[in-house]
């Protein structure tokens, strides 16, 4: 059997209730009442409706305060709401809108315009759903398609493996070399995109010990560094795509660390943290243009003043990152094209905002100036 498409309606008169009651009673919605948003906000932690039609003169909390909660939190956020009012100045009407409001009506309700206006929210919430739906499963054949590749990376990695422990021309010693280490790398995108499925879904459980930060930055930069000193025909030979072999193409690029003195030990999933310090360093690099600097800083803030025990920036001199992607770039997988003949890749970011967030700590973007990036990531 179908499931009855649920409408709520929150007014604090019931009669306003029973007059839409009246005039749906024909469309076969399954109807509940609530005479307060704050009773209808509790309610949606165990249940969510189709579309919920919002009176805005109540006590206590208005409907514009309701529908501003309800928009806020982003598990609520999709829910249409149509605001009803007897308010009918523009002042009015743009402040429901402006609180997060799909539509509005203005009292009296006219039945013909309520039954319209209702079936059109509902059909934005059904392809909202079907959408949603199509992303699931997308994510669910992706994650499977990756667990079904680590069986013959395996292989590959382990057979690549014992071929290098034998006698090997050197020609053919340096081929194996390449395919072990193209192994290495696929491996290592394999078990990022199960981490990053493991982070979406919130499964993902840290391993933390503690770890001096400044001696696992010190790591990371004496790994990039040495790449940046390789040869062109040095560089030919590693894996294309990695971040070794981008850094060798602008190895003229100037890596500079700004490390405080007094170190200090913090609690974090070192394996995780060191592939966020990688990609934010890979992401700089491919951003900027030959010859310009990228400069490491790590800060440790005094804790009577901040909560937080590290901040991290990295500071590039590329052409930046645009004002209307320096957010969505953290929440989506998108390029955006930064340089002539490079392109950042929003995967990255977006796992930098995964473990920083895992941490407990934050990622922002702001500009350079006069030109490039701020990357700052707060634990």
């Amino acid at each position: 059997m179908e499931r009855k498409q649920c409408v709520w309606v929150v007014d604090d008169e019931p009669n306003g209730f029973e007059v839409i009651e009246l005039l749906l009673r024909r469309e076969g919605y399954h109807l509940n009442y609530f005479s307060s948003g704050k009773e209808a906000l509790n309610r949606l932690d165990t249940s969510r409706p189709d579309v919920i039609l919002l009176d805005v003169m109540m006590p206590e909390m208005d409907g514009i305060e309701t529908c501003s909660r309800i928009k806020a939190n982003p598990n609520w956020k999709p829910i249409p709401i149509i605001i009803v009012t007897a308010l009918d100045s523009k002042e009015d009407l743009a402040r429901a809108l402006e609180s997060g409001a799909d539509d509005f009506l203005t009292k009296p309700v006219n039945g013909l315009e309520l039954r319209a206006r209702v079936r059109s929210m509902l059909r934005i919430k059904q392809q909202y759903d079907a959408l949603q739906a199509t992303i699931n499963l997308r994510h669910d054949l992706s994650k499977l398609v990756v667990e079904d590749l680590r069986q013959p990376m395996s292989t590959m990695l382990l057979g690549s493996h014992l071929l290098l422990q034998s006698n090997l021309e050197p020609k053919d010693r340096e081929r194996a070399e390449m395919v072990h280490a193209a192994g290495l790398e696929v491996d290592a995108i394999i078990n990022g995109l199960l981490r990053l499925a493991k982070m979406e879904s919130g499964k993902l459980l840290l391993n933390r010990v503690e770890v001096d930060l400044n001696e696992l930055a010190e790591v990371v930069l004496a790994n990039f560094q040495a790449i940046a000193q390789t040869t062109a025909p040095q560089a030919a030979m590693l894996p294309e795509g990695t971040a070794q072999r981008a850094i060798a193409n602008f190895k003229q690029i100037q890596l500079k660390s700004e490390l405080p003195k007094q170190r200090r030990w913090i609690s974090i999933d070192a394996n995780l943290f060191h592939r966020l310090l990688d990609n934010l360093l890979t992401n700089a690099i491919e951003s900027s243009p030959s010859g310009s600097n990228i400069t490491f800083h790590i800060n440790y803030p005094n804790a009577t003043e901040s909560p937080r025990q590290a901040v991290i920036s990295v500071i590039d001199e590329g052409i930046g990152i645009s004002k209307h992607l320096q957010q969505s770039i953290l929440d989506q997988y998108e390029p955006g094209s930064l340089i002539s003949g490079a392109s950042q890749i929003g995967l990255r970011l977006t796992f930098c905002k995964m473990v920083a967030e895992a941490h407990g700590g934050t990622i922002t973007i702001e500009d350079n100036q006069p030109q490039g990036s701020i990357v700052t990531v707060q634990i």
